[in-house]
């Protein structure tokens, strides 16, 4: 029991809740008895605790647990406790995936001068009492190959293809250089991919003070900025290509695998060639401030105080990076309980664990409230109740090595899946004050009403703070597809799942709805050092009570969709959501293509199928005789049969033919990928090829909703 005195915030907390409670009851979408369900859900509710998670996060946090090391057993091992406690079947699963720590990391600058600096650097500042545990290892590129590289530099703004054509138009020739570029506007995997196409040797990837440091506000410990030493840990394994093992693309990275049933490492499609590895700023800048050539343009401008010039020389780097790959054992956390009719309908909520080094935010926010909403699906267990549906709880490993845990797993009950009704997604749950969501155009008016049936800490609903929120900073490195949301919307918004956690493998290779939701803030330390409890004590969330609305958030969304008489899917929205994007498309196509441009009318006119035989489904799925098993066996299937049979070009493994992450965005979403794609590229060919399969998936999931008559 907590027995701390009440502060004023949590009085006034508690008198938000009760307010809430006074309110006109929430809608509850898809139940026969809504007044029930309701009292369920407050019975959840009162269970999970701002101090609890706060404790959680502290013991998650104690000590730097990177992917298959003895602190990342151990957090597996804490979280399985938590999960049997709660009343869950646990077991801790293990794989078996080819993966790398640094051995030697060398950055050698050599000035014009003769001066030399050699990074990198430790990352320190004044008063932390985390930074110096001899157990963090040194900052390094998750799947940059080892090699020795010694050129001059070039300066490519943040790494983008468009980056490297303005370069070009330049007269700068990156071949055989070092190219230094800067964090941010996609993900890191795709600098080095990118710098790889264009002949570059080397990749050094740096975080701009623009872009997170103290061009935001003050930089940690006095403000919730990355200081000056602070370094972007990160993989740069291309997950657009396939996410997981990469020695094992499509199947389960089992312990028992041998080597002739696994891709040999150097054969793999999606590890880098060239050595990449990431600097602080504060070590970055002797390289920036002595290049020469053409001022860099203006919008490549960062906030180091001189102008930047985009070289190639006269400063010159030696990278030296020693890599120790191999196939280590890493640890997923998987607990269930058996839904009570309906036990091959699983209901999903999972959360990575691993982390670069002590990851406060990202991931342990998201374990810390996972395990605040296990307790409350503990408690009522207590009293005799029992899910309808499955639910599984998720604890992921490797996701930091680009989703690996959650990857083989999907990969290893690709089968049983076949049941799952949806995926709930939560990774860095909280940096801040600000509530986010992303997910399938199914599941966004659901996400709706979830937020109504929760209290914010800013006092009324959830809902109501999401709604009123000043748009969202944005979140370094985050997984992308998140919308910001203003004072003046009509409704709150839901953004489009991309890639860059662990909802991909479940919603863009076999076709579970998925969300993703966050509370986001001035998150300036992701990656580093600093990610630790005491910055997210003082900056984040610092009475916890942000944990304790993320945990009720979770709870709210496994509880209905695992209880719901009929799935609350909004297919008349997916619909009207594709047609507007097919519109867009539309648009593009035809001034990238002139004359070449493909005929949407086929295209468009499934998406308006869908929308209309969404509609018919919707005005079913509100009517009490409806026949709801029926109902469900036709809803599962819709967003499956949005799949691509033969998947994505070039890269089969994403066969989800609406989402998939952008092969040169890596994290923030493409809608219409095959037909963005092939548009952006130039290929008119390739983009009418897309269309009809995209129209054919379309034509399928509304010939499913026609068929419940």
């Amino acid at each position: 029991m907590n027995t701390r005195p009440l502060t004023l915030l949590a009085v006034f907390v508690l008198f938000a809740s009760i307010m809430v409670a006074q309110d006109a009851p929430a809608p509850i979408t898809g139940f026969r008895d809504p007044a029930a369900q309701r009292e369920l859900e407050d019975r959840f509710l009162a269970v999970p605790d701002a101090m609890r998670a706060g404790e959680h996060l502290r013991i998650l946090t104690a000590e730097p647990h990177l992917a298959g090391t003895p602190g990342d057993r151990k957090t597996a091992e804490y979280v399985a406790e938590q999960y049997r406690k709660a009343g869950l079947e646990t077991e801790i699963v293990e794989y078996k995936v080819w993966m790398n720590y640094p051995a030697e990391i060398s950055v050698r600058i050599q000035l014009p001068d003769g001066r030399t600096f050699t990074g990198p650097t430790p990352e320190h500042v004044s008063g932390d009492p985390f930074q110096s545990d001899p157990r963090v290892v040194t900052a390094y590129n998750g799947f940059s190959p080892s090699g020795e590289v010694e050129a001059e530099v070039v300066y490519a703004n943040y790494g983008r293809p468009e980056d490297f054509r303005k370069l070009k138009e330049m007269g700068v020739d990156v071949a055989g250089k070092i190219v230094i570029v800067r964090y941010g506007s996609n993900f890191r995997g795709v600098k080095a991919y990118t710098a790889q196409l264009n002949g570059a040797a080397g990749v050094i990837i740096y975080s701009d003070p623009i872009d997170d440091g103290y061009f935001k506000g003050d930089m940690y410990p006095r403000g919730a900025w990355r200081p000056e030493s602070a370094v972007q840990r990160g993989s740069i394994k291309y997950i657009f290509k396939y996410p997981g093992d990469p020695t094992t693309p499509g199947i389960a990275s089992l312990p028992s695998l041998s080597d002739a049933q696994r891709t040999p490492p150097e054969k793999a499609a999606n590890v880098p060639r060239i050595p990449t590895t990431p600097l602080s700023y504060g070590d970055a800048r002797p390289i920036l401030e002595n290049l020469a050539g053409p001022v860099s343009p203006r919008e490549w401008q960062g906030a180091l105080p001189f102008t930047y010039h985009v070289g190639p020389g006269p400063v010159r780097v030696k990278l030296s990076l020693k890599q120790d790959f191999a196939y280590r054992t890493i640890w997923d956390v998987i607990g269930h309980v058996r839904g009570r009719e309906l036990p091959d309908e699983w209901v999903i909520n999972g959360n990575h664990r691993d982390a670069w080094v002590y990851g406060a935010v990202d991931p342990n926010s998201g374990t810390a409230a996972q395990l605040e909403a296990v307790a409350g699906v503990g408690a009522l267990l207590k009293t005799g109740w029992r899910p309808r549906r499955t639910l599984i709880f998720a604890s992921w490993d490797a996701e930091e090595f680009g989703l690996t845990g959650s990857t083989e797993w999907v990969e290893q009950h690709a089968r049983e899946l076949a049941g799952a009704v949806a995926y709930l997604n939560i990774d860095s749950a909280v940096a801040g004050p600000n509530f986010t969501a992303s997910a399938v155009p199914s599941l966004k008016p659901f996400l709706r009403e979830v937020a109504k049936a929760v209290a914010s800490p800013k006092g009324a609903s959830l809902y109501q703070a999401w709604l009123t929120q000043k748009p969202k900073p944005e979140m370094p490195g985050s997984a992308g597809g998140h919308e910001s949301t203003g004072s003046d919307a009509a409704e709150a918004k839901v953004g489009d799942l991309g890639s860059g956690s662990d909802y991909t493998p479940f919603l863009q290779h076999i076709g579970v709805p998925s969300t993703d939701v966050s509370s986001d803030g001035d998150y300036g330390v992701y990656h580093s050092v600093f990610d630790n409890f005491e910055w997210f004590r003082r900056f984040a969330d610092p009475e916890f009570r942000y944990l304790q609305q993320m945990a009720r958030v979770v709870g709210i969304q496994a509880l209905r969709l695992s209880e719901a008489d009929i799935l609350p899917y909004d297919y008349e929205n997916y619909g009207r959501e594709v047609v507007a994007h097919l519109e867009a498309a539309q648009k593009k196509a035809a001034a990238a293509l002139g004359k070449d441009a493909p005929d949407f009318a086929a295209a468009l006119a499934a998406a308006r199928r869908l929308q209309a035989a969404g509609k018919s489904m919707g005005d079913a799925q509100r009517n009490p005789a409806t026949d709801a098993a029926r109902a469900n066996r036709v809803l599962r299937e819709v967003e499956r049969a949005l799949l691509l049979p033969e998947g994505l070009p070039n890269r089969p493994w994403y066969r989800h033919s609406i989402y998939a992450p952008g092969e040169f965005t890596g994290y923030a979403a493409v809608v219409l990928p095959g037909v963005t794609e092939a548009t952006e590229a130039g290929d008119a060919a390739r983009a009418r090829a897309q269309l009809a399969q995209l129209a054919e998936a379309l034509n399928r999931a509304a010939g499913l909703l026609e068929g419940f008559r």
